[in-house]
């Protein structure tokens, strides 16, 4: 007997299928889907959210000293003229990052494996769009809500048929 449910597609379209459900139920909190693909959706949420809060605070702080461009009241970038060119000023800032311990980066490759990217929909326009890190979400967000769950973080609602074909609609969202 298979691990998995074929879902009537092929190996490619199965595992971009089940990638797409899962970024849209760890960006949005709550997807509706069929009940055959929330429950298979439902065995990568549950892996990643537990990778994530097992290595959650698997890092260390460093103080590291970096150049951030010179920017002007409306946060265009200062440019002066040297020898006949526009050059941007930079100063140098001291900036807090986490560095990832080995066990939470390879946590961190896994979930980039199954996870795509994703953009914030609220923008208007295509250029005001940025890009959500999801994978810093589920550690920073998410697994802190879940650190003292032992499993179970998703939740199957039934909702109905759907009126095409019949099929048993069901919401799925975190607990």
């Amino acid at each position: 007997m298979a691990g998995y449910r074929k879902l009537g597609r092929t190996s490619s379209q199965r595992k971009a299928m089940l990638r797409s459900l899962t970024t849209a139920l760890i960006v949005n909190g709550k997807i509706k889907t069929t009940d055959t693909r929330a429950k298979e959706v439902r065995k990568e949420v549950e892996h990643l959210i537990a990778l994530a809060v097992k290595e959650k605070d698997n890092f260390e702080e460093v103080t590291v000293k970096a150049k951030v461009p010179r920017k002007d009241k409306d946060g265009k970038r200062v440019k002066e003229v040297v020898d006949g060119k526009r050059v941007t000023i930079y100063d140098e800032v001291e900036k807090t990052i986490k560095k990832d311990l080995p066990s939470r980066l390879h946590a961190r490759r896994q979930m980039l494996k199954v996870l795509y990217k994703a953009s914030d929909i609220s923008a208007k326009r295509k250029k005001d769009k940025k890009e959500i890190d999801l994978v810093a979400k589920l550690f920073d967000e998410i697994a802190p809500k879940y650190t003292e769950r032992k499993g179970g973080y998703t939740r199957i609602v039934k909702i109905g048929q759907r009126k095409g074909d019949a099929a048993m609609e069901v919401l799925i969202e975190l607990v």
